[in-house]
């Protein structure tokens, strides 16, 4: 046992060492949106300093372009063992926006994982008000709505690179033995109707219309212009003349569940947009395994089709899979899906590593 115990304590103290090697900095700048309950979609930039004992500080941003933002100051922590980060916002310092509106107070729960070289956080968020205002019967901690959000570590800014950040080197730390992602952490649903959101997180209540003047160039395109479109009709139970085999893409990547959507009339529109800047990105879309769509650049004019279904064969699966990742990764998508009068919006994001499944099950308008 002699001989064996400095062996033993050799391989401890390396591995001891390699942990602490590899241990996860958040530092950098970390850009992408948030969406609330309701649907809106703003962008979010996030730029964190972390401490040695894992505690976080730092700026956000919260805007639908350089010129109506809100910035606020936050602190937080990370937690190592679960991968778990929390971004409490403490005040807002800079605002910058059209008319009267009340600004809000961000709380994100985020998880961090990995896929290949690029590094994500993702999570929810809760927000309140951050000031009373009788005008607006607004009370100061009220609840001001709340949602998800999407963040991938960058190396610049849209803004204003804070001075802790300036002689860092704003590159994604090295990868860890395994990197599998990790899920977020889960967050009770939040039962109360979502408050109204404008720009920089501000809410404008019920007494008044909103104020907010939203630039053109917002992210969601809701009745897009009349341009040509790609569009093609899909049958699911069209029979195949030959067996084709499962693409690559769909077997060695993971098929992660974005949304399932319950619909009631047996055919509905699809259509597919960019969601953000338009970079190129290019996807395939399966239905069921079946290649519907090949190569196809998304862009502000939709791809548009229809998919039939019936009851006796009620749910289908669409599988969106990058070709690439664009000039700005990951690959980015917005998909309207209209079922008669009902309006359903989701937000895709596809990588070289995961590909993202919608799946939508028909129920009929007599199980309503």
């Amino acid at each position: 046992m002699k001989k064996i115990a400095p062996f033993f304590f050799l391989f401890a103290f390396f591995q001891l060492f390699y942990t602490a090697a590899f241990a996860q900095d958040l530092t950098g700048i970390w850009r992408g949106y948030f969406m609330t309950e309701g649907g809106d979609q703003y962008k979010y930039e996030v730029q964190i300093n972390q401490t040695k004992k894992a505690g976080l500080s730092g700026v956000t941003y919260s805007y639908l372009d350089t010129r109506f933002y809100g910035k606020a100051v936050f602190t937080g922590n990370y937690t190592k063992a679960s991968n778990a980060a929390l971004v409490q916002e403490i005040k807002t310092v800079e605002v910058k926006m059209a008319g009267g509106s009340v600004a809000c107070i961000m709380k994100c729960r985020l998880g961090y994982s990995r896929s290949g070289k690029e590094e994500f956080l993702e999570g929810t968020y809760t927000s309140t008000y951050e000031k009373a205002d009788p005008f607006f019967d607004v009370k100061r901690g009220g609840n001001c709505g709340g949602g998800k959000v999407f963040l991938r570590k960058v190396s610049t800014s849209d803004f204003y690179v804070e001075p802790f950040l300036r002689n860092k080197k704003l590159t994604p730390s090295p990868p860890k033995t395994e990197t599998a992602r990790t899920t977020p952490p889960k967050k009770p649903v939040i039962t109360k109707p979502p408050a109204k959101t404008s720009v920089a997180k501000t809410t404008t209540p019920k007494k008044t219309e909103p104020l907010v003047k939203k630039p053109q160039n917002k992210i969601v395109a809701i009745e897009p212009e009349k341009k040509k479109t790609d569009e093609v009709t899909v049958k699911p139970k069209t029979v195949e003349p030959k067996i084709v085999p499962t693409p690559v893409t769909i077997r060695d990547r993971k098929n992660e569940l974005t949304r399932l959507i319950t619909v009631s009339n047996s055919e509905i529109d699809i259509s597919l947009y960019d969601n953000g800047t338009i970079d190129n990105d290019t996807v395939s879309i399966y239905l069921d395994g079946r290649l519907i769509l090949s190569n196809k650049r998304l862009s502000n004019v939709p791809i548009k089709y229809k998919l039939q279904l019936d009851e006796s064969s009620p749910e289908h699966t669409l599988v969106m899979v990058a070709e690439n990742m664009g000039d700005i990764p990951p690959n980015t998508s917005l998909m309207i899906i209209q079922d008669g009068d009902k309006r359903y919006q989701v937000s895709i994001v596809s990588t070289e590593q995961k590909n993202a499944m919608v799946r939508f099950r028909y129920e009929g308008n007599n199980k309503q």
